[in-house]
C-alpha cells in the first residue's frame, strides 16, 4: 500500500514562496506518475503540476507556469513543489497524487488518473 504525506504548507504574503514536500512510503519505486493538485473552497480539484518519474518530464497548469516547479528526489522518495511569486488566488488545499500505471487512457491532468492521494496541506496567500 502506498501512503503519501504532504508538508510545507502555511500562510504567506503575496509574492512570497513556499516549498511543499510529498513523502511516499510503500511501493514508491513503482510509481510512474506523480502530481500536485489543489482545491479551493467551493471549487473543483484542479491540476497544478505533474512529473513522470522515469523520464523526469514535467507539465504545468498555465496559471502556475513560470512560478511553480515540480521536482523529485528518488533517493528520498519525495516529490517537491517549489512555489514562488505566490498570489492570493493560489490559496487552496494542495494534494499530492501518485499512480503506478504507465497507460490508462486517462490524461495526466485528470484527477481520475491517480490511484493514490495524500491528505493535503493548506496554502494561504494574503494580499
Amino acid at each position: 500500500q502506498v501512503q503519501l504525506v504532504e508538508s510545507g504548507g502555511g500562510s504567506v504574503r503575496a509574492e512570497g514562496s513556499l516549498r511543499l514536500s510529498c513523502v511516499a512510503s510503500g511501493y514508491i519505486a513503482r510509481m510512474y506518475l506523480m502530481a500536485w493538485f489543489r482545491q479551493a473552497p467551493g471549487k473543483e480539484r484542479e491540476r497544478v503540476a505533474r512529473i513522470y518519474r522515469g523520464s523526469g518530464n514535467t507539465y504545468y497548469a498555465d496559471s502556475v507556469k513560470g512560478r511553480f516547479t515540480i521536482s523529485q528526489d528518488s533517493a528520498k522518495n519525495t516529490v517537491y513543489l517549489q512555489m514562488n511569486s505566490l498570489k492570493p488566488e493560489d490559496t487552496a488545499m494542495y494534494y499530492c497524487a501518485a499512480d503506478p500505471r504507465s497507460n490508462t487512457g486517462i490524461p495526466g491532468e485528470s484527477v481520475r488518473r491517480y490511484m493514490y492521494w495524500g491528505q493535503g496541506t493548506q496554502v494561504t496567500v494574503s494580499s
